[in-house]
């Protein structure tokens, strides 16, 4: 059990970790998809092509944009992406870092997909099965075109009467799933060698700007956790002292019998630290929106106040950092803070 909760607690460290579990499981799970799939080629001219390629790269795009869609810092991305520029500069290069680690994650289950529908090879089969020359293959010289066309669709079709024992048939798919597995193992081998070289060759760039690019994502990342955190903590004080005015005659009872009230002297001045100078729905949505449109700058020795509220600047008034020290931004709940009397 030690060793679960040791693997369960790596996965939830960050959000690098979970997608990396969340894309492996991905991965497996498109793989046992396609070997439990009733694969059934129409063998028709008209639908097979359509059959085919639409099994190899149909679920392909579904599994990209669930991975897209469980992976968090997707719309972390695109909020900073679009987010207005305010007090906080937009970086370019921590935003390609960020969409290029997220690309990278979700496309690791579309590609399995298709590399073992390659090495299969009854997609192909099915696909292009009649489009084959059949002066290539013998058994098609005394046969009409559109005999011809009709034949090369059922190849794919094994239970066909008139190509169940045929020569041609064997050879029209033994020639496509060669052509298949040869092009799956080429596509898996380009991304291994693409790997390979990513790895060992990125020490021979610039690592200061791939570290800050790293650390800053990262950083984006964990500031919108702990804004979320902190908006629901002072949502459910908020929450807990407008029904304690509206219950004002049942206050002492709901004291007594609340569990959710903060026990502790620290605890209990916290709450009424974090709700003080917040008392209404506008204050909180111009909190919510001041967020939105001026982000802190990630400076907290700055002594110069925000246009939003003068009251920012005795939220600012921390020890400055000791000289050629890394700067701390400013915390979320120092933003809170922010809106005292």
């Amino acid at each position: 059990m030690d060793r679960f909760r040791m693997i369960f607690q790596y996965f939830q460290s960050n959000s690098e970790s979970v997608m990396n579990g969340i894309c492996g499981l991905l991965a497996l799970a498109s793989v046992k998809m396609y070997t439990s799939l009733d694969f059934s080629c129409p063998c028709l001219p008209q639908y097979n092509m359509a059959y085919g390629l639409g099994i190899m790269f149909v679920p392909p795009i579904i599994l990209l944009l669930c991975a897209l869609i469980l992976n968090r810092q997707a719309l972390v991305m695109l909020e900073e992406w679009r987010r207005p520029a305010g007090r906080r500069k937009k970086d370019p290069a921590v935003i390609r870092y960020m969409c290029s680690s997220i690309m990278q994650r979700a496309m690791v289950a579309p590609v399995v997909w298709i590399i073992v529908t390659l090495l299969d090879g009854k997609c192909l089969i099915c696909a292009f099965s009649g489009s084959m020359d059949p002066q290539k293959f013998v058994g098609f010289a005394n046969v009409s075109a559109e005999q011809v066309q009709q034949l090369l669709a059922t190849v794919p079709c094994k239970e066909d009467e008139l190509m169940r024992n045929s020569m041609s048939r064997k050879a029209v798919s033994r020639y496509l799933r060669c052509w298949s597995q040869a092009l799956g193992w080429s596509i898996l081998l380009v991304l291994i060698i693409a790997a390979f070289l990513a790895r060992w060759l990125r020490p021979c760039f610039n690592q200061a700007a791939l570290l800050q690019a790293r650390h800053w994502s990262n950083y984006i990342d964990i500031e919108q956790k702990i804004f979320e955190e902190t908006c629901c903590e002072h949502s459910r004080l908020f929450a807990h002292q407008c029904i304690l005015h509206f219950f004002e005659s049942m206050q002492q009872e709901i004291k007594l019998h609340s569990f959710s009230l903060p026990r502790e002297g620290e605890g209990a001045e916290g709450g009424e630290g974090l709700l003080q100078g917040i008392t209404d729905q506008d204050q909180v949505n111009k909190l919510l929106k001041t967020w939105y449109y001026e982000k802190p700058p990630l400076d907290v020795s700055q002594a110069k106040p925000p246009p939003m509220s003068s009251h920012l600047l005795r939220a600012l008034a921390v020890p400055s950092p000791p000289a050629k020290l890394f700067c701390l931004p400013l915390t979320t709940h120092q933003y809170f803070h922010a809106f005292k009397k």
